[in-house]
C-alpha cells in the first residue's frame, strides 16, 4: 500500500512569492527614508561647520581689535565693511590705522574664502562694537545685507558683542 498525499490546493500557490514582494517594497521604502534622513544629516552637519566657523572668526575680529587698541581708540574700526585694498607695511613698520585696514583685508579675505558669500562688518564706537559675520547658508545666490532668516534674499548672520574699555 502507498502512503496517502496530501493534495496542495492551488489557491495557496504563489503565495510566498507575494509576501516576498510586498516584504521588498517596504524594506525599500525604509531604506530610501534612510537615505533621505543621512542626506539631511551631512546638510545639517555641514551648516553647523559653517556656524562654528562664523563663530570663530567673529571672534578672530575681537582679538585683532583687543591687540590694536590704539587703533580702536583712534575709531579706526568703526564701520568696517568690505575687503579694503591691503595697506602692505606688516614687514615694516605699520601705524595702528595701517594695521586696522591689514585686519579688515585680511579678516574679510578669510572670511570670503571659509563661507560661502562670506562677509563681515563692524559697527560701533570706541568703546562697544557689533561685530557681524554672513554667509549665504542656504546656498541659493542670496545678496541681502539683513539677518532675517524668514527672507530667503537675507544671508544667515552671527553677531558677536564687544566691549573694550
Amino acid at each position: 500500500m502507498r502512503p496517502h498525499r496530501k493534495q496542495q490546493s492551488n489557491a495557496n500557490a504563489g503565495f510566498t512569492l507575494v509576501e516576498v514582494l510586498i516584504t521588498l517594497v517596504i524594506f525599500s521604502i525604509g531604506l530610501l527614508g534612510l537615505a533621505a534622513l543621512q542626506a539631511n544629516s551631512m546638510v545639517n552637519s555641514h551648516n553647523a561647520y559653517l556656524r562654528s566657523q562664523a563663530t570663530l572668526m567673529a571672534n578672530d575680529m575681537a582679538d585683532r581689535m583687543r591687540a590694536n587698541i590704539v587703533g580702536v581708540a583712534a575709531n579706526r574700526y568703526n564701520n568696517l565693511n568690505g575687503i579694503p585694498v591691503n595697506p602692505g607695511c606688516i614687514a615694516v613698520d605699520c601705524t595702528p590705522a595701517q594695521i586696522a585696514v591689514f585686519d579688515a583685508f585680511e579678516w574679510n579675505t578669510t572670511l570670503n574664502a571659509e563661507l560661502p558669500a562670506g562677509a563681515g562688518t563692524v559697527t560701533g564706537n570706541s568703546v562697544d562694537f557689533i561685530i557681524t559675520v554672513r554667509w549665504d547658508e542656504r546656498r541659493n545666490g542670496a545678496i541681502g545685507t539683513g539677518c532675517d532668516p524668514a527672507d530667503a534674499d537675507d544671508l544667515q548672520c552671527i553677531a558677536v558683542s564687544l566691549t573694550l574699555l
